[in-house]
């Protein structure tokens, strides 16, 4: 073996580092570093400077014990396979950065070749192993298993029972998970309750350790608890970020370095039970038929600065999530219930978006500038709703969060002047639905995309038990933010493209050509046509929605024509938002809650020398995007994106088992239902106005064999003909619903009840029911349907 050239003795350069640390035949750690160059005393207090530089610059990562090049891998270490490419693993770093520039490496797993009884158990996908790692000298990545690793015990939640013999389960929560696993260790854990766990021993024969007992599983905590273990939210801060934010929020805010907005009658209109305002409006006519607006959007860059310790558990959260009972917040409390959060009557840093919107609608011009801003009044969207119509607040409180309640009826005579110096509340009102009206005229010409669709509320009472579950209700007062915060997106956007600065914009990329075909295969089973030689347009389904006048007809094409569209994501590269019909769009206007939006506003700041700052020694000075924010941008957008959905998945499955948990006392009743979805193991039907979707089995319908129609979307009986396809009504009893889980499952109930109701048909055109009782179920697992996000959230908060 030849011996491995000598090093040049001294201090080395970076280059000579990373160099040194790839051709290493071992991990090259600090130790191993120093060796090499023959370093000793000062010169290893300045090689630890150095690497600590070369790691801060994103040229290196790893610990003190193994560098390894940014963007590299270790050569020792564990992997992931998660792919299958012609007969070929891949694997990707276990542990990978978010914040470390590019994707994470793609390896190809090269397998040892032996026979009998050494042969190591066959790798599949989802499997973890420890390897040595190497790179071709075409950039190529290579993976050798030294040994298979135990599954990863992130999430690993459940409740323990007990057998006849007296041994231990865990039984678990997530509906995807079939199986239970036998507990080796359950510590105090009592039968019945909710644990977490980790495996032990390398078999999952071995079983599971309690860790941690969560109590009752029925408990109102329970639910979101679950959410986060399973889809790994992290929801406890560190000790250096709790100890950081008393300082960053201690920043004060100059008077002469930002635009004084106090004078301006500005008002956060939240829902009623919103735990931070990051976002509030005012505007008035200009006396030439048009308006001036501002938009104020909470500072938080001022506060969060590039490289703290805030910055970085607030890039790797990606955003708050929102559960019925608790927030897991992006920020400590200290910053987004308090210190940025827009309250009443409070001086506040904002980032304010000033507006001009002409006659048509359109806004003609725009600015930026860092403000000091005082909110006049909080507002519910009801409240607001009822002030602006003349009618008595639904909720009999006041607009502000606290005090006196003003009575607003047409019975009495408008507000007075509160703090804040708001003046008529009524008037300010009607001053922000006149500006909106225009918006909206604009927003009609661009005809995005429309889709409502119902969207679920689970109230709670003071004990956190459930009180009911609504479906919230679409009001003006929703509009008129969400355009508001939709001009301030698209300036944002702009403002941005006009200095050639980075952006992380919005994207909503049109309908694949694949989704279109299918959409146009299933209409085709309505009677419907969609023609795919026109330019397809968020315009065109609007129009085939506005020509279908049965409500329910309606309902069941705007839930395939959602199923069709894509789902947005964020990017430094621009590819237009085609469900709001916008060539540029930026999210700006929520960074308590988003990380895209704060990078958004660090970018403003560096394009319109906005830095203010910070005094030396507290947190770091500067508010605008830092070098590594520039160079990782992309790999930014992709993280915040992959948390976004995360966040979406767990607040759907919470509310899901909310939804189970109050039809639980409710098992054996008759439910108006609709079939929202059709496979050839049975279908699956909501609720009509609850929500909640149940799998009601094939082998609950009769003896009759029923054949799928993939294109139809249908079950169809081979002797009677009896059809069960998407879209239809019929009534189901409710014969399972489990809280854990958040499953449903659904029977047919007696003969002269099991009449369907074809989709658009009027009540005296009926199907017959599959005839003779349904066999008794079994125990189902039911599997969840994803569902792509709602397009009209996209451009503003819950």
């Amino acid at each position: 073996m030849p011996k491995p050239p000598k090093l040049p003795q001294g201090m080395p350069s970076r280059q000579q580092v990373l160099d040194f640390i790839q051709s290493s035949d071992i991990p090259a750690g600090k130790r191993e570093i120093a060796k090499a160059f023959g370093l000793k005393g000062q010169e290893k207090i300045k090689l630890k400077a150095l690497l600590k530089d070369m790691a801060e610059e994103g040229l290196i990562d790893g610990s003190k014990s193994a560098f390894h090049r940014m963007g590299g891998v270790p050569k020792v270490t564990t992997l992931r396979i998660v792919d299958v490419d012609d007969g070929e693993l891949i694997a990707e770093p276990d542990n990978w950065d978010p914040e470390a520039p590019g994707k994470p490496p793609r390896l190809v797993v090269r397998e040892p070749k032996m026979r009998g009884a050494k042969r190591p158990p066959a790798l599949k996908r989802g499997d973890r192993i420890l390897a040595r790692t190497e790179e071709t000298t075409s950039g190529a990545w290579i993976a050798h298993p030294m040994k298979k690793l135990p599954a990863r015990t992130e999430g690993l939640m459940g409740i323990v029972e007990i057998d006849k013999t007296g041994k231990a389960w865990l039984a678990p929560v997530d509906k995807r998970v079939r199986q239970s696993t036998p507990i080796a260790d359950r510590g105090e854990a009592e039968e019945g309750q909710l644990v977490i766990a980790e495996r032990v021993g390398r078999s999952e024969r071995a079983g599971v350790k309690v860790i941690e007992v969560v109590g009752d599983p029925l408990a109102p905590k329970s639910f979101s608890l679950i959410a986060i273990a399973k889809h790994g939210i992290p929801h406890i801060f560190p000790d250096e970020v709790l100890e950081e934010a008393p300082r960053a929020a201690k920043l004060k805010l100059s008077d002469k370095a930002r635009e004084d907005l106090r004078h301006l009658p500005i008002v956060a209109i939240d829902p009623a039970d919103a735990r931070d305002h990051d976002d509030a409006i005012w505007a008035e006519p200009d006396g030439q038929g048009g308006f001036n607006a501002v938009v104020a959007i909470a500072d938080v860059s001022f506060y969060v600065r590039p490289g703290s310790a805030l910055d970085r558990e607030a890039r790797k959260r990606g955003n708050s999530v929102y559960f019925p009972d608790r927030v897991v917040p992006m920020l400590p409390e200290v910053l987004s219930a308090d210190v940025c959060s827009l309250k009443e009557g409070e001086d506040r840093a904002a980032m304010a978006c000033h507006l001009h919107i002409n006659a048509d609608g359109k806004v003609s011009s725009f600015r930026f500038t860092r403000a000091l801003v005082r909110i006049a009044h909080n507002i519910a969207y009801e409240d607001a709703q009822a002030i602006v119509d003349g009618k008595p607040l639904p909720r009999g409180e006041g607009v502000g969060d606290g005090g006196s309640t003003p009575d607003l009826s047409n019975t009495h005579p408008p507000t007075p002047s509160l703090k804040g110096g708001g003046g008529d509340v009524r008037k300010i009102l009607q001053n922000l639905w006149a500006a909106w009206k225009a918006l909206a005229a604009a927003r009609d010409a661009r005809d995005p995309l429309e889709l409502e669709l119902p969207e679920r509320r689970v109230v709670l009472d003071e004990q956190g038990r459930i009180q009911s579950i609504v479906i919230r209700e679409r009001l003006d007062a929703h509009r008129v933010v969400e355009d508001f915060m939709i001009a301030a997106n698209v300036a944002a956007a702009k403002a941005l493209e006009a200095k050639t600065a980075p952006v992380v914009y919005r994207i909503h990329e049109p309908p694949s050509r694949e989704k279109l075909i299918a959409l146009r295969d299933y209409l085709a089973t309505m009677g419907k046509k969609l023609a795919l030689g026109q330019v397809v347009t968020p315009g065109l389904f609007n129009r085939m929605l506005k020509d279908i006048s049965d409500e329910a007809e309606k309902a069941l094409v705007m839930e395939a024509v959602l199923r069709s569209q894509t789902q947005a994501y964020y990017g430094p590269a621009n590819a237009g938002h085609f469900g709001l019909s916008l060539g540029s769009y930026a999210h700006f206007t929520s960074p308590i809650r988003r990380y895209s939006d704060l990078l958004v506003h660090r970018a403003l700041v560096d394009a319109y020398k906005l830095e203010q700052p910070a005094p030396p020694g507290s947190i770091p000075a500067t508010s605008g995007l830092s070098d590594r924010d520039r160079a990782s941008l992309e790999q930014v957008s992709d993280a915040i994106s992959q948390t976004e959905r995360r966040a979406m998945e767990a607040e759907r499955d919470t509310i899901d088992r909310y939804v189970a948990a109050w039809l639980s006392n409710r098992v054996g009743e008759v439910f108006d239902t609709r079939i929202t979805g059709v496979q050839a193991f049975g279908f699956f039907a909501t609720i009509v106005g609850l929500g909640g979707d149940g799998l009601v089995p094939i082998s609950t319908l009769g003896g009759e064999y029923f054949r799928h129609d993939e294109a139809a979307k249908a079950l169809i009986g081979s002797d009677s003909g009896t059809t069960y396809a998407t879209g239809d009504r019929l009534k189901l009893r409710l014969a399972e619903s489990n809280p854990l889980t958040g499953s449903l499952k659904f029977v047919l109930p007696d003969s002269d009840a099991g009449t369907i109701e074809p989709r658009g048909a009027r009540p005296d055109e009926r199907r017959r029911s599959a005839g003779g009782p349904p066999k008794k179920a079994g125990k189902f697992m039911v599997g969840k349907r994803g569902r792509p996000g709602n397009i009209r959230h996209q451009g503003r908060k819950k």
